[in-house]
């Protein structure tokens, strides 16, 4: 066997409804997010909201920030998401309190499954427990959940969770040492 990407056929062609709402979500998107002007917070969240977004208090949105799907997403309080962070959310993500997200870090909730030959898209998604930090360039793959005051390091890439006050480094990422906040 080999690889048909003829045979592809995604999780199913979304409704008219869905594709609507899609488009002008990238339209606020561009505007209001992929952009060097300094909007202020509480208009990022509120637009956020507006599209089904879940956030709480105090978020931080940096620019250049690009989330996929807003009404799969929840932001608990004071939340930081750095410049150019990428929360490419096919399925949930749900990010607890006092979450950083460096910049350029990419959450990848999907993946294609290359045993087959129609290379089907396969989803899970991500949990970020209060405490968090993802720095910058790190890659957080579906299915994981970076438990309580975790650390992955700049550059670092997990397909697998991560225990509670660790730091962990590498690709693969491996606990390098215990967190401990003073």
């Amino acid at each position: 066997m080999k690889t048909d990407l003829s045979t592809f056929t995604g999780e199913g062609s979304p409704g008219f409804i869905a594709k609507v709402k899609y488009f002008i979500w990238l339209l606020f998107s561009n505007m209001f997010f992929l952009t060097n002007i300094p909007y202020p917070n509480i208009l990022k969240v509120s637009i956020l909201r507006y599209f089904g977004a879940k956030i709480g208090h105090h978020v931080v949105i940096k620019p250049w920030v690009k989330i996929k799907f807003p009404w799969k997403l929840k932001l608990g309080n004071y939340v930081w998401l750095g410049e150019e962070a990428w929360i490419d959310n096919i399925s949930e993500i749900i990010i607890g309190n006092h979450v950083c997200i460096s910049q350029g870090a990419l959450l990848l909730t999907g993946n294609h499954d290359y045993k087959k030959s129609s290379f089907d898209l396969m989803t899970r998604g991500i949990t970020l427990e209060d405490g968090v930090w993802v720095g910058a360039k790190s890659t957080v793959s579906g299915g994981v959940i970076l438990k309580s005051h975790s650390v992955l390091t700049v550059g670092s890439f997990t397909s697998k969770d991560l225990a509670p006050f660790t730091i962990n480094q590498g690709n693969p990422a491996q606990v390098v040492k215990h967190r401990e906040i003073n």
